[in-house]
């Protein structure tokens, strides 16, 4: 039986919202490794940066396990760090579809397809287990954000993949990378806004 269920805590207290944290932060560790090494291999920039979210949400569930038992104010401030890292992200990846663009050169579909396919999994089972919690404080919400924003972005990874298989161009790849990008512009103008209302009601 939960700890919790007597409303006896929040629901960023919940036993059981800890172990999801935990669980998700060793998916996210193992799918950057592999994403990395798939984007260098194949030359794509939307695998990067999928990547490089993948760190970032590893990072940011560490984060939010840190200050899970701490007061509004300690879990609002860490909204705004991982909203910081999310505009980061999203600028970094505007930045590479820029420069791989000058560039030129299509990535390997295939590996784009089959890395792309394997997060989506990895990121379902994740937003899965967090939709439970996603109405929670800022922190909470930006966990499920984050979550949210990857399932999406693995779906548009593998349209990407099916793009330079039947152009053989790089676009369809660079688009995908600047659609991720503008989604974490977005997500960490959401983390602010909700994390900046609770430390003025603070």
């Amino acid at each position: 039986m939960s700890a919790c269920c007597q409303g006896s805590c929040t629901p960023a207290q919940d036993p059981r919202y800890r172990k999801v944290l935990w669980i998700a932060l060793y998916i996210n560790a193992a799918m950057f490794l592999v994403e990395l090494a798939s984007g260098i291999g194949a030359g794509s920039v939307s695998l990067l940066s999928d990547s490089l979210d993948f760190f970032g949400d590893a990072a940011n569930y560490g984060i939010s396990l840190m200050v899970l038992g701490m007061g509004i104010v300690a879990r609002a401030r860490a909204s705004l760090l991982k909203a910081a890292t999310m505009g980061a992200f999203g600028t970094g990846v505007l930045i590479a579809a820029a420069w791989r663009f000058a560039e030129g050169g299509a990535p390997h579909a295939m590996t784009m397809g089959v890395v792309g396919f394997m997060a989506l999994l990895a990121n379902v089972g994740v937003a899965g287990m967090l939709f439970a919690f996603r109405q929670g404080d800022s922190n909470m919400r930006s966990v499920w954000l984050c979550s949210r924003n990857d399932a999406l972005s693995n779906i548009a990874v593998m349209l990407a993949a099916l793009g330079v298989f039947g152009t053989g161009s790089a676009w369809p790849d660079l688009l995908v990378a600047s659609i991720m990008a503008l989604l974490a512009l977005s997500a960490a103008w959401q983390i602010s806004r909700q994390a900046f209302g609770e430390l003025r009601t603070a």
